[in-house]
């Protein structure tokens, strides 16, 4: 059987350090997505702190936690699935994690990113397990990021083995300052990336960044500039953001899942 159901990517403006402005509007990512008709909403990487932010090493919180329950919180008022990029702290350890939310705000999956860019695992530690979870829209899969680049898609590719008929991944892509400038094409390893995953598992990928600046880390400076991508299990692009450190938009998709 044929389901349609309708997806939002939340493509935020996150401000490093900012957690009251970044949270509120994550929530109001969410109830756009509800005004859309979306049954699923995915919002961006580290949307809490921003992603690389040094300071998060003493402000971030567990997971379930404040920030994870104010979500959740939302999760119950809207009805929708939800996955969000988290920073997480536990113990000593820094993690940046990411959440599948049901629509009874029950964490159905807490991922920890695998595939941190080396400057990045001075500040955060690497998750260790990948999981799917079986919904009434299908069985879904979560990652972060870069756990879908070209050089780790063996990640994306377990996740598909396992079953996952969509792949969500919250993201933060970044650009340096010359290629803001003029505006160089961004994107293309990411859909050749999601597009293979997709024709190797029959599997939807979904990747919301966000839009911002960067502080801290070997990119402070650069810039977050949204390109929001989802492609479906054919390998097709069915939905692009739109490009730019200002380019803050909800942005609703039909896609169809192929149901047992």
């Amino acid at each position: 059987m044929t389901m349609k159901i309708r997806i939002g990517m939340g493509q935020m403006r996150v401000v490093p350090g900012d957690v009251e402005a970044n949270m509120n509007r994550a929530i109001d990512m969410i109830h756009k997505a509800k005004g859309n008709g979306c049954q699923i909403v995915v919002l961006p990487e580290c949307l809490d702190y921003g992603w690389t932010y040094p300071g998060a090493k003493e402000l971030a919180q567990p997971i379930p936690g404040p920030l994870s329950d104010r979500l959740a919180e939302e999760a119950r008022k809207t009805g929708l699935y939800i996955a969000a990029g988290l920073t997480e702290k536990e113990g000593k350890y820094l993690y940046n994690a990411s959440v599948l939310l049901s629509p009874t705000g029950d964490i159905l999956i807490k991922h920890r990113k695998i595939n941190e860019v080396p400057f990045a695992r001075e500040l955060y530690r690497r998750g260790d397990k990948l999981e799917t979870v079986s919904t009434p829209l299908g069985r879904i899969g979560l990652n972060i990021c870069a756990d879908n680049w070209p050089s780790s898609l063996s990640l994306g590719h377990s996740l598909g083995l396992m079953g996952a008929q969509i792949l969500l991944s919250p993201c933060a892509w970044a650009v340096t300052p010359q290629d803001l400038a003029v505006r160089k094409p961004y994107g293309e390893e990411w859909r050749s990336a999601y597009s293979t995953l997709a024709l190797t598992h029959g599997m939807a990928v979904i990747g919301t960044s966000n839009v911002g600046p960067v502080i801290g880390g070997a990119w402070d400076g650069w810039s977050c500039i949204g390109s929001s991508l989802a492609v479906d299990a054919g390998g097709n692009v069915i939905a692009k953001a739109e490009y730019g450190e200002d380019a803050e938009q909800l942005l609703a998709f039909d896609l169809a899942v192929e149901l047992d």
